[in-house]
C-alpha cells in the first residue's frame, strides 16, 4: 500500500517537472520573440518574431492542458486502484 501511494507522489512530481519545463520553453520562446521584433526591426525579423511567439504561446497551452490531462488521468487510477484495495480488503 505504501509502495502505491509512493508512485502516485512520484508521478504526480514528474508531472509537475514536465510542466515547468513546458513553461521554460514557452517563456524562451516568447522572450526569442520578443527580442528579434525589438532589437532587429526589419519585416523579416518580424515575421520571425510573431512565430516564436506564437509557438511560445501554443507550447504554453499545450503544457497546461497536458498537465491537466495526466493530473486527471493519475488521480482517476488512484481512485479507482483505492477502491479495488478496500474491495480486496472487505473479501478477506
Amino acid at each position: 500500500m505504501v509502495r502505491d501511494e509512493l508512485a502516485f507522489i512520484r508521478t504526480h512530481l514528474a508531472n509537475e517537472r514536465t510542466a515547468l519545463a513546458y513553461l521554460r520553453t514557452s517563456l524562451a520562446f516568447l522572450a526569442a520573440g520578443a527580442g528579434l521584433i525589438h532589437f532587429f526591426p526589419s519585416m523579416t525579423t518580424l515575421i520571425s518574431g510573431c512565430a516564436l511567439i506564437t509557438f511560445g504561446v501554443g507550447t504554453l497551452v499545450a503544457g497546461v492542458l497536458r498537465f491537466v490531462l495526466v493530473r486527471k488521468h493519475v488521480n482517476d487510477e488512484r481512485r479507482s486502484s483505492v477502491g479495488q484495495a478496500s474491495t480486496e480488503d472487505a473479501e478477506r
